[in-house]
C-alpha cells in the first residue's frame, strides 16, 4: 500500500522538563508537517520579535530544522511569511 499525502501534526502539544517538574502541556504548536517543518499560524497587524522568539524555542525544543511564521493579515501572502532556521 502507498502513503499519499504528509503526515501533519495540528495543535501538538510540548511539555516542558525543568530539574525535576515537567508540565505537560507548556507550548501547543499550530501544526508540525513529517516532523521536520513547523507552522506557527497568526493573524496579527505586524510580526514583532516574540512571535519570531516563540518559533525559535519550537524550533530548538523539538530539534526541527525549518520553521515558517505566516501571517494571514498581510496584504499579500508572500509578504507574511517569515522562513526561520534552526543551526541546532
Amino acid at each position: 500500500m502507498t502513503k499519499l499525502g504528509l503526515f501533519v501534526e495540528k495543535q501538538k502539544l510540548l511539555p516542558i522538563i525543568y530539574e525535576e517538574l515537567k508540565i505537560e502541556n507548556a507550548f501547543r504548536l499550530d501544526m508540525i508537517v513529517e516532523n521536520k517543518l513547523i507552522l506557527e499560524i497568526k493573524t496579527v497587524d505586524y510580526i514583532n520579535s516574540s512571535h519570531k522568539a516563540q518559533l525559535l524555542t519550537y524550533l530548538k525544543m523539538t530539534n526541527c530544522k525549518l520553521g515558517l511564521l505566516i501571517n494571514f493579515q498581510s496584504d499579500l501572502f508572500k509578504n507574511g511569511v517569515t522562513r526561520m532556521i534552526n543551526f541546532l
